[in-house]
């Protein structure tokens, strides 16, 4: 295995030891390549010096920080525990520790969050010069408290409108300070991409251990679910994942690439040939574009992203 990923919840949760001993029984179960590249997720408050130097020691040499926010009344109003001075201490915590590859969570179209909080969240982001930095529009699920609140009416939810110029202005300020938006969500400084996300959106196989972990292995998907989850993929559920995931990646689907796995073109009869009429309005409009080999969406074609990526389902 050449990426190694410690997921959330919040593992950095896990007492001084734990992770280590998780990350040597990885290393006496599998082959794991020397320059593999392995990531935990964290939360601020849950870190401290003997966790990450721990994490330096065996091995782990990626750091995400679920921050969110930098600003503390967006913080409460998440629910999240820590402050933003937690944060600060535990970034500049990880730096002097040796952590040089660092990730930063950052969320966006919160209740009350204004256009101002947004931009001074992303102008002291950028500041800290992470290497990568992941931003988010806040996604309202079942079985949440926000939730509960939209249902009752309560929740103060931002535009549909406001939410874009929120991520725009994101996408605008990041690649002004030399980062590559190079996925729908992700930016990060040169040669700096997670490694392990790129293999979900490329197709590529990933083994998940743990409850509730996700695996793809030789055209399988299943999951350690409460009931085990079982679907092994047809020929056409592997072009339309490789096709709507490729989609997530600013580069978009290579057309050689998908020749090369499936055995002949996007638009032949076999693949999507019969999609080309309904995604015209997208071509007209410039929001999908095919050019120097690739398909891809345009940085307003990202606004539907969602759309467009149903006609490959």
């Amino acid at each position: 295995m050449d990426t190694v990923f410690l997921g959330g919840g919040t593992p950095s949760i896990l007492e001084s030891g734990e992770i280590g001993r998780i990350i040597l029984a990885l290393r006496n179960a599998f082959s794991v390549a020397d320059d593999a590249e392995i990531t935990i997720e964290s939360n601020p408050k849950t870190l401290d010096r003997d966790k990450l130097m721990e994490y330096i020691t065996v091995g782990i040499n990626r750091l995400s920080i679920g921050v969110q926010s930098l600003d503390d009344s967006i913080l409460k109003t998440l629910g999240r525990v820590h402050s933003v001075s937690d944060f600060y201490e535990n970034y500049k915590m990880a730096r002097e520790c040796g952590f040089d590859n660092i990730n930063i969570d950052l969320m966006f179209a919160v209740p009350g969050h204004t256009h101002k909080i947004w931009e001074d969240t992303l102008d002291k982001a950028i500041a800290l010069e992470p290497e990568h930095i992941s931003f988010y529009s806040l996604q309202i699920e079942e079985e949440t408290p926000f939730y509960d609140e939209f249902m009752a009416g309560k929740f103060d939810q931002i535009p549909d409108e406001t939410d874009r110029e929120m991520y725009h202005l994101a996408i605008a300020k990041l690649k002004a300070a030399g980062y590559d938006h190079y996925e729908i969500s992700n930016a990060c400084m040169p040669g700096h991409e997670c490694r392990h996300n790129l293999k979900y959106w490329s197709l590529d196989e990933y083994l998940g251990i743990g409850s509730g972990a996700s695996s793809y292995m030789d055209g399988v998907r299943f999951a350690e679910a409460p009931v085990l989850e079982y679907h092994e993929n047809s020929r056409y559920d592997d072009m339309s994942e490789y096709v709507f995931t490729g989609l997530r990646r600013i580069r978009g689907v290579e057309l050689a690439d998908f020749h090369r796995r499936f055995g002949f073109d996007l638009w032949d009869a076999e693949a999507f040939g019969d999609r080309r009429e309904a995604l015209k309005p997208y071509f007209d409009a410039g929001l999908l574009i095919e050019s120097d080999g690739r398909l891809f969406l345009s940085e307003m074609g990202l606004d539907v992203s969602n759309a467009v990526m149903a006609e490959f389902v």
